[in-house]
């Protein structure tokens, strides 16, 4: 008896995908890179990532994931797997540019530019909020972004940066106390 049509296209899962990979097919590899890449890129951008250094860091990210596949085991999902290697990798940035953090918000966040009203607030509003994140402790900043940008749980939160899912949910809560102070 053949398949439905449906059941046979449909997207495999990362945990398949990381299999075929392991098994030779480099098509697996290049689907997880088109899956993820860019959420990856945003979180690193929004996370303090260097502008000019984004595309590098994202794969460097790819790089060492597939190098340590073995160590994923599906504990986690795929993608907080990756946001954890770039987490790492922006530490390892920050440290190696002294401290010094720089935020940049991606241009499709602005506002349409039909609205010059709206358009001239979303700015200040922009400015506001990166000048806000700028202040924030890196993991309270990580910690935000995970969950306001990427929609974590405080558990793939809390994996994702070998923290408690506890002590997650105390950095939101002190980010967001933060930044609505800085925003009002």
């Amino acid at each position: 008896m053949r398949a439905p049509a449906a059941e046979l296209t449909a997207p495999l899962t990362d945990a398949a995908l990381v299999l075929a990979y392991r098994g030779g097919d480099e098509r697996g590899a290049t689907e997880l890179v088109a899956r993820h890449a860019a959420v990856v890129a945003r979180f690193l951008a929004g996370a303090g990532g260097d502008p000019g250094e984004i595309d590098d860091l994202v794969q460097e990210t790819f790089i060492r994931a597939f190098r340590a596949l073995d160590g994923w085991r599906g504990e986690s999902a795929f993608r907080s797997w990756l946001f954890s290697i770039a987490s790492n990798l922006l530490k390892d940035q920050f440290r190696r540019r002294g401290g010094r953090t720089m935020l940049t918000l991606m241009d499709d966040d602005l506002h349409a530019d039909d609205d010059p009203a709206a358009t001239l607030e979303a700015r200040e509003a922009e400015r506001q909020l990166q000048a806000g994140l700028g202040t924030l402790p890196r993991l309270q900043r990580e910690v935000f972004l995970l969950r306001a940008q990427q929609g974590m749980d405080y558990d793939a939160i809390a994996t994702t940066l070998d923290t408690t899912p506890g002590a997650a949910r105390v950095h939101y809560h002190h980010a967001v106390k933060r930044l609505k102070e800085l925003m009002a």
